[in-house]
């Protein structure tokens, strides 16, 4: 990709929603009027308090634009996924009038485009939102697809909504300033796309891994790319995770316990790639994955510096969070497992000795 070349990947429309494009590029910023249209008279920009000066400039933009613009200033990463955080947007959006036709937009991480597609989708049952991720992980993961939520004190995203952007815009351009352990965080995300889907992925992150922790890589625009078009084909046929969409939880299951268990101060990333460890282990111990693939987990994500390990005498806590997870049904856990390289299957009520066991793998 050149430093002015666009890429555009369309989520397709599933259970009545409408389809919407993912803009992969630099200088993007000048397309959001576009995407807010015409029938819109004031527009809120939701942003972190670290984006305090991104979100001043996007409003005034805005502003110059025509619409009425507000910013709406967010704590930080998951600080900001609260109902009392909601609340405070429902407010905002109240004093300014907010109608129907109006829009909100969310720029910054992951936790900002999932508190403000929340916020869009329960004001006033529903407007417009647009996602401007800022962050690896934003780009390849939270702002694609339409899931939007909140944290509670039970677990992490156990309060939310399918209301999928109106349009999405990555711009390759905010990576650059980006802290070197939040960028590789973001990688999590994209290996997973590579052993549930596209081992391409894999193939590029093993070719050069350490141009791989670092937007001024030869592949960063590629890898990212290929991870949202994964995702887009996915969410594009389900969009409310009755069949498909599960895939996109591979490792995750782990994953959020952690993050409840660390208080949310471990990154999301990291997580994800413990728990993806502990995912292929299961496959592995279940007698569906083969050593090759179960083992090239733990080298691809050890190769670009992401965890492999979690504290051991923490698992009867991660077995209980587990248990509340959205994605258990009744009293069975479910796990993404791997048949094979991209090949995602679902693993129901595992016996406790193959946890235990798989448990044994990535205990610290």
């Amino acid at each position: 990709m050149t430093s002015d070349a666009q890429t555009r990947i369309t989520v397709d429309g599933s259970a009545g929603s409408d389809p919407y494009d993912v803009l992969i590029g630099r200088r993007l910023l000048g397309e959001l009027p576009g995407l807010i249209g015409t029938s819109a008279r004031r527009v809120a920009v939701l942003h972190p308090e670290a984006l305090a000066e991104t979100g001043e400039v996007l409003r005034a933009d805005l502003a110059d634009s025509g619409y009425e613009a507000i910013a709406v200033q967010l704590p930080n990463a998951e600080e900001s996924k609260t109902a009392e955080v909601a609340a405070y947007c429902w407010k905002a959006l109240g004093q300014s009038g907010f109608t129907r036709t109006d829009v909100i937009v969310g720029v910054g991480g992951g936790a900002t485009t999932d508190l403000a597609g929340f916020v869009a989708a329960t004001w006033l049952r529903g407007v417009r939102w647009i996602a401007v991720p800022t962050t690896v992980l934003g780009m390849v993961d939270a702002a694609v697809g339409g899931k939007t939520g909140i944290n509670t004190a039970e677990g992490k995203n156990l309060v939310g909504a399918f209301h999928p952007p109106a349009g999405v815009l990555c711009d390759l351009a905010a990576l650059d300033s980006l802290p070197v352990h939040d960028y590789v965080s973001g990688l999590a995300e994209i290996i997973k796309a590579g052993f549930i889907a596209d081992p391409a992925i894999l193939e590029l992150v093993e070719r050069d891994p350490a141009a791989a922790r670092t937007p001024e890589g030869p592949h960063t625009a590629e890898l990212i790319e290929r991870s949202i078009r994964v995702k887009a084909h996915v969410v594009g046929s389900d969009l409310k995770e009755a069949g498909l969409r599960e895939i996109l939880n591979y490792g995750h299951t782990l994953a959020h316990a952690i993050e409840k268990n660390e208080r949310y101060n471990w990154r999301h990333g990291a997580a994800v790639s413990v728990g993806m460890v502990f995912a292929a282990e299961l496959g592995r111990i279940s007698g569906r994955l083969d050593d090759a693939t179960a083992d090239r987990h733990r080298a691809v994500l050890e190769s670009v510096g992401l965890p492999v390990t979690y504290r051991g005498d923490q698992w009867a806590k991660l077995l209980e969070t587990m248990k509340v997870d959205k994605k258990s049904r009744g009293d069975l856990l479910r796990f993404i497992v791997l048949d094979g390289l991209a090949r995602p299957a679902v693993l129901e009520g595992p016996d406790p000795a193959m946890l235990l066991a798989a448990h044994a793998e990535i205990a610290a």
